[in-house]
C-alpha cells in the first residue's frame, strides 16, 4: 500500500454540506440547544446495506474538510494523504463522513453563531461542552443520514477521545473504533499547557471578556500566542532541530546596525500563530481546550477504565507515535491494557516517528499500512456479510 501512496489520486473537488437539526440537544452542562447546525463533507458512496459508513472525528483545531479540494482552492483537506480512492481510509469502499463539531468556528453552531435569544453572537456565553455532547450531535447527524451503525469511527487526539466515548455511549452503533495518538484523560502537564494558552488569549486587550465580536474586535495577538504555545508541544525536539536548528533568518550577531536577529524557528512560529489567528475563533479555542481538560473516560465508572470499556462492544485499533510527548505512547498502552483487561478485541501498534504529536496527520508508510490494512479487513468483512 505505502509504495503506491504517491500515485493514488485525490478525492478531487468536494462540496460542503449542512444540516439544521431541529431535534433538541441537551448538553452535559444541562443547557438545551433547541436546534443546531452541522457542517460536514462526505466522500464515497453509501452501499445498499447502508453499513459502510465511517465517521471521522476532528481534533482541537480541525474541521469538516478532511480530504479533497474546494473549487478554485489548491489547499487539500487536513487528512488528504489518508482519505481518498485506494488510500488507507478508502473512499472506493467506504462512505466517509467528516463533520465540524458544535462549538467550533467553521459553520457549525458555536460561539460565532447567532444566539436566537439575543440576536447577537453567542461569544463567551456559548455553553460549556463535553465530548459526549459532540457524540450526541454526531448521532443526530447519523440519523439524518439514515445510518444504523458505523463501520468505523476514527479520530486522532481529541478525535480518538470521541471514538472511545462513542463505544461507551452507543455500543451497538459502532463496529470498530480507531483511536490514534489519544488518551483516556489529559495529564496535568497537558492541562497546564491548555491553561497557559487560554491565559494568553484572555490577556489580549481586544479579548473584551469574550465579547470581542460585538465590539468588532479580535484578540489576534493572544490567539496567535496560544497557537504558538500549542504548536511547540505538537512537534518533537528532534523534528524542530532537523527543520530549524539554530539557523538565522535575518540579523547579524556582530553588527549592531543590522536587522534584529531572528532565528528560523522564531519566524516559523510567528507565521503559524498569525495564520491560525486569521482563521480560528478565540472563544472556540477556549471552549474546546476546556472540553479536552474535562475529558475523563472512566469518571462515571468509579475511575475504573476496565469497567468503562466493559460497556463497549466494538473492535479497537489503537495507534501511538514514538516521539509524541503530548499524548505519549504510555497513554495508548494504558488504553490497550484496559481493553485487554475488559476482554475487548484490540490491536495496538506504536509507530516509529520523529514528528511528535502531529505525526498522526503526516505521511508515514508503516502508519499507512497499519491503518489501511485494518480498514481493508473491515471492508472485506462487510462484503462477506460478517
Amino acid at each position: 500500500m505505502s509504495s503506491e501512496s504517491t500515485s493514488k489520486k485525490s478525492i478531487g473537488i468536494v462540496k460542503t454540506q449542512s444540516v439544521r437539526i431541529s431535534q433538541p440537544l441537551k448538553l452535559a452542562c444541562g443547557i438545551v440547544l433547541t436546534e443546531h447546525e452541522l457542517i460536514y463533507e462526505t466522500y464515497g458512496e453509501l452501499n445498499a446495506q447502508r453499513n459502510n459508513g465511517i465517521l471521522l472525528c476532528h481534533a482541537l483545531s480541525g474541521d469538516h474538510h478532511a480530504a479533497g479540494f474546494y473549487e478554485g482552492d489548491n489547499r487539500p483537506g487536513w487528512w488528504e494523504h489518508y482519505v481518498g480512492p485506494g488510500k488507507a481510509i478508502d473512499s472506493d469502499r467506504f462512505f466517509i463522513v467528516s463533520v465540524n463539531n458544535i462549538g467550533s468556528c467553521f459553520g457549525s453552531t458555536g460561539p460565532t453563531s447567532i444566539n436566537p435569544q439575543t440576536s447577537e453572537p453567542w461569544g463567551a456565553s456559548f455553553p460549556s461542552l463535553r465530548a459526549r455532547d459532540w457524540v450526541e450531535s454526531q448521532r443526530l447527524l447519523m440519523e439524518h443520514l439514515n445510518i444504523e451503525c458505523w463501520a468505523a469511527i476514527i479520530g486522532g487526539s481529541l478525535g480518538g477521545m470521541q471514538a472511545m466515548r462513542w463505544s461507551l455511549e452507543h455500543p451497538t452503533k459502532v463496529r470498530n473504533a480507531v483511536v490514534i495518538a489519544s488518551s483516556m484523560k489529559l495529564t496535568a502537564q497537558n492541562i497546564a499547557f491548555n491553561e497557559i494558552a487560554r491565559r494568553a488569549i484572555k490577556s489580549d486587550p481586544d479579548f473584551c471578556d469574550g465579547n470581542y465580536l460585538q465590539q468588532v474586535k479580535a484578540p489576534v495577538r493572544g490567539l496567535a500566542l496560544a497557537r504558538m504555545i500549542g504548536h511547540v508541544t505538537y512537534l518533537s525536539d528532534e523534528l524542530m532541530g532537523q527543520k530549524f536548528g539554530r539557523e538565522l533568518r535575518i540579523g547579524d550577531l556582530v553588527d549592531r546596525n543590522a536587522d534584529p536577529v531572528e532565528f528560523q524557528v522564531e519566524s516559523y512560529l510567528n507565521y503559524q500563530g498569525d495564520k491560525f489567528s486569521d482563521s480560528f475563533d478565540a472563544n472556540s479555542y477556549i471552549l474546546i481546550t476546556k472540553m479536552l481538560d474535562y475529558f475523563d473516560l472512566s469518571r462515571e465508572y468509579g475511575n475504573d477504565p476496565v469497567k468503562a470499556f466493559g460497556h463497549s462492544e466494538c473492535n479497537f485499533l489503537v495507534i501511538s507515535f514514538s516521539s509524541d510527548w503530548r499524548f505519549a505512547p504510555e497513554r495508548s498502552r494504558e488504553i490497550t491494557d484496559a481493553l485487554l483487561a475488559a476482554d475487548r478485541p484490540v490491536s495496538y501498534i506504536e509507530i516509529e516517528s520523529d514528528k511528535g504529536h502531529d505525526a498522526f496527520l503526516l505521511p508515514n508508510a508503516r502508519y499507512e499500512d497499519a491503518l489501511g490494512g485494518y480498514l481493508s479487513r473491515v471492508a472485506d468483512q462487510l462484503q462477506g456479510g460478517a
